[in-house]
């Protein structure tokens, strides 16, 4: 019975010694974590702020003046290229500007392509039909997706509008259906709307040698170095292409690109 109990403590002590070196082991695996871990902060730019904000009365007129005439594009088919990073306030407000107008929009992305299981991404099962918003750097929703961008072609629709967002270019650039629909529709002369960041998809699609544009002011030297003349100014109308700035352009953005459409 002695000989017993003594087995039975030195399989005890044993298995606390395997649990206080597991310990161990998880404590230092959480000082390494802590060491790779930034602390977490919230910066966005919510809707209802930026258009209260100092100097955008304009654009929150813009907004929350009911349209006169919602017929004015009806017919029109505008398709919004974008992907998982982009600008809410540049998708949202102009869509709803045209929709409020007539027009029939379609949201279009690239088609899905989950990372490698090695990258340790998450993404929730609506990443499959959908596409990630942010205000400023923080996700804050996702919008359905219509199409995908190798389902479209240039007869359907009468024109293109790329929104921004720091992440949803860089998506769309590195995407072959994507540019070569940009690029027919260029060729077509119908009409390319983009702002923010979004003209870097242009560059990359290689359409902006000698033409007038603007966009985000980070982006500016990359439109330079694609052939462009960047103007700083809201709104930049060369032939086809429209482009803007930022999020405070929305406005003035939406009415070029229905004034554009009416005139065709």
């Amino acid at each position: 019975m002695k000989k017993f109990n003594q087995i039975v403590w030195i399989g005890i002590i044993s298995i606390l010694a395997i649990l206080n070196a597991n310990a161990q082991m998880k404590t230092n695996e959480m000082e390494v974590l802590n060491q790779l871990t930034s602390p977490s902060a919230v910066v966005n730019m919510p809707v209802s702020q930026l258009l209260n904000a100092p100097g955008n009365e304009a654009l929150r007129a813009f907004f929350f003046t009911p349209v006169k005439d919602k017929t004015l594009l009806k017919g029109k088919k505008i398709a919004v290229i974008a992907a998982d990073g982009f600008e809410e306030i540049e998708l949202t407000g102009p869509v709803w500007y045209f929709k409020q107008l007539g027009a029939q929009v379609d949201i279009v992305s690239p088609k899905y392509n989950p990372a490698p299981a090695r990258y340790g991404l998450s993404q929730p099962e609506m990443a499959k039909t959908h596409i990630m918003a942010i205000q400023y750097l923080q996700p804050v929703g996702w919008i359905k997706v219509d199409r995908t961008a190798d389902q479209v072609k240039v007869s359907d629709y009468d024109a293109v509008f790329i929104p921004g967002g720091a992440w949803n270019p860089d998506n769309l650039r590195y995407d072959k259906d994507v540019i070569k629909f940009v690029q027919d529709f260029n060729q077509s002369g119908k009409l390319i709307a983009a702002i923010c960041h979004a003209p870097v998809v242009l560059a990359s699609a290689d359409i902006l040698k000698g033409r007038k544009l603007t966009g985000y002011w980070n982006i500016q030297v990359d439109l330079k170095n694609a052939g462009g003349t960047v103007l700083e100014q809201p709104v930049v109308i060369d032939g086809n292409l429209i482009t803007s700035r930022h999020p405070i352009d929305v406005a003035d953005f939406s009415r070029a690109v229905e004034n554009w459409l009416v005139k065709k």
